[in-house]
């Protein structure tokens, strides 16, 4: 029998299969936007060498709640006028000059059900920005996708090792 009659007289093969392809699509990442392409080329090394530390560009990384994606303002600080011959500094000034703020694309999220907190972890917890984001020092290119994909093992896997709460209500509010 060839496959389309096989499919035809058993819809629940066809159904079946469409449920885990799709599930496979969403689940797998690889939609389009899973690995985005960043507004500019940022290179983490060039400014954690200079002496910059993670605050410094992503307020709130430390104390808050939330930590954010720098602003055009945070930028112009440094690059208002050329430092370097880098097309990537022109970008930051045409965003400024068209009054834009700088589309960047957030990459490490975690589901809206859960919550989460940068200061717990941060500063309550002592957590290095590394154990989650990766070597940002070593970045030269833009982060496309999360270092530690923020999943529900994860986070309990890390909460075991370190000895702390993993009472669901912690997490899910």
């Amino acid at each position: 029998m060839d496959l389309v009659a096989e499919l035809k007289s058993k819809p629940w093969l066809l159904g079946f299969g469409l449920f885990f392809g799709l599930g496979f699509l969403l689940i797998g990442g690889v939609l389009p936007g899973r690995n985005p392409t960043q507004p500019l080329r940022y290179n983490h090394a060039v400014h954690i060498s200079n002496g910059m530390t993670c605050e410094d560009c992503h307020a709130g990384a430390r104390g808050n709640e939330k930590a954010t994606l720098p602003g055009i303002d945070i930028c112009l600080g440094c690059h208002r006028e050329p430092l370097t011959k880098s097309p990537e500094e022109e970008k930051i000034r045409a965003f400024a000059r068209s009054g834009q703020e700088i589309p960047w694309v957030q990459v490490t999220r975690v589901p809206r059900h859960v919550y989460f907190s940068h200061r717990r972890h941060v500063t309550l917890g002592g957590l290095k920005c590394a154990e989650c984001h990766g070597p940002m020092e070593t970045r030269t290119e833009p982060v496309r996708r999360p270092f530690r994909p923020m999943t529900m093992n994860g986070c309990m896997e890390c909460h075991e090792h370190r000895k702390v709460s993993y009472d669901c209500n912690d997490c899910h509010r």
